[in-house]
Parts: structure tokens; sequence; C-alpha cells
């Protein structure tokens, strides 16, 4: 197992979010630094787990089937990287949000393609 060389180093980390528990994050973020593309809540899997998952959206389907490629972090971890995040984490369950291209702002994901 190697260690990963996260962009942002853990001491560096500010405090932006009170309590809001964990979330999953792939190394396309916090290792390779690019923003948050594309997130969704689904429901916790464990305690304390908020159930938002955080991807670039550059992600391919044999990327995120490798499980070195993600990993548990806080919230406020992910926000630091990319605090466009916040103002979107109240939404409930189910919520499937992608970033405007070129924007800080996120749009629905259409459940209207199925």
């Amino acid at each position: 197992m190697y260690m990963k060389e996260f962009k942002i180093p853990k001491e560096e980390i500010k405090q932006l979010l009170e309590g809001q528990g964990a979330c999953l994050a792939t190394d396309k973020i916090t290792v390779e630094g690019l923003q948050v593309g594309f997130m969704y809540r689904e429901q916790s899997e464990f305690e304390h787990d908020s159930g938002w998952r955080f991807f670039s959206n550059t992600e391919t389907q044999e990327y995120v089937d490798n499980i070195d490629n993600s990993a548990v972090y806080m919230l406020n971890t992910i926000a630091n990287y990319d605090p466009a995040i916040i103002p979107y984490l109240e939404l409930p369950v189910g919520a499937e949000l992608e970033r405007k291209e070129g924007t800080d702002t996120f749009e629905k994901v259409s459940q209207d393609l199925i």
C-alpha cells in the first residue's frame, strides 16, 4: 500500500463546516486537485456518514471500481478542496448535482433521461 500525496496538506485544512459527518471522494479531487464535477447523496452506510459522494466527473468506471482510488473523508476536508459544494450540503438523500462548466454553481441532474 502506498501513501497518497494529498494536494492540500493536513495542516492547511481550515474549519469551514461543523458536525457535517463523513463522505466519500475520489483521488481525482484529493490527490490530483480537480474540482468536484458531480456529487450525489445516498443513504448513510455507516454511523457519521453524511451520504455525500464526490467525483471530478472525469473518472472512468474502471477507476471508480478500484477502491484504492477513493477514500472516506470528513465533509470539511472536501469543502476545503472545493468550497463551491458548501451551499448544497443540506440537500436531502437522493440529490444528484453536476457542476455547470466554468462556474461554482451546481445543477440538479435530470431524472428524465431514464
